[in-house]
């Protein structure tokens, strides 16, 4: 029976791997800027679609009223 062929160590030299803080804060002042911006549009285009439809047809609440009969 032969014996294991010896193992062989292949050594590649490799850079050291930096944290990038800078990067890490400018991507996330973009993804919050962006969820900022999307927000603000959604709520302006609800508010303007409420006002629309309110303007259009008051609520059936605002033909009630009470009528006291004056002296």
């Amino acid at each position: 029976m032969n014996p294991p062929p010896p193992e062989i160590v292949t050594w590649i030299k490799v850079e050291k791997p930096v944290f990038d803080l800078f990067g890490v804060f400018v991507s996330s002042l973009t993804f919050t800027s962006l969820l900022v911006l999307f927000s603000l549009i959604c709520g302006t285009a609800f508010g303007l679609l409420r006002i629309r439809r309110f303007h259009r047809s008051p609520p059936a609440e605002a033909d009630l009223h009470l009528h006291l009969e004056t002296r």
